[in-house]
């Protein structure tokens, strides 16, 4: 025979003699902390920004680094190296107010995002340059000579 006794989400123990039908203040809190939100309460949030693509090129002498971003400017980057890890970061805010007659109305809005790569040994870090060309940023991360790769040659046999 089980001792086991079924609870209910709220805690509290069953009780036969309770009317089924009328939700308890408890009960009431549960159905509308564990339902999704109704997307009137998350239409407006800003979530146009989030991690922008890259794409990752090696090629003999360098690699590319391409991140798709547009809508921004090259002002609103922040490009940094630091103990062999390059960062890409930027930060936008915005304010809208718009005045109609007796009511004022503004919206603002936020963006941001950072992407870290841990750069190989073969980089050389001090002739890394970056520019930015219809949304899309570019960055070339030139090897150190010593690591780039020559192109094969033919032995002869004596």
């Amino acid at each position: 025979m089980s001792n086991l006794v079924s609870v209910p989400k709220n805690g509290s123990l069953a009780n036969s003699n309770s009317n089924q039908n009328f939700p308890t203040l408890s009960n009431w809190l549960d159905d509308i902390f564990n339902r999704d939100l109704p997307s009137v309460f998350t239409s407006n949030f800003n979530t146009s920004i989030t991690l922008p693509k890259v794409n990752i090129k090696e090629t003999a002498d360098a690699f590319i680094v391409e991140m798709a971003v547009p809508g921004l400017k090259k002002s609103d980057f922040y490009i940094e190296i630091d103990n062999q890890a390059l960062s890409i970061s930027t930060e936008t805010k915005e304010k809208n107010e718009h005045k109609e007659e007796n009511y004022t109305r503004r919206e603002f809005g936020y963006s941001s995002f950072k992407r870290t790569f841990t750069l190989p040994e073969t980089v050389n870090e001090e002739k890394i340059n970056a520019s930015y060309n219809e949304g899309i940023l570019n960055i070339l991360l030139p090897k150190k000579e010593e690591a780039k790769q020559k192109p094969p040659r033919s032995i002869k046999i004596s």
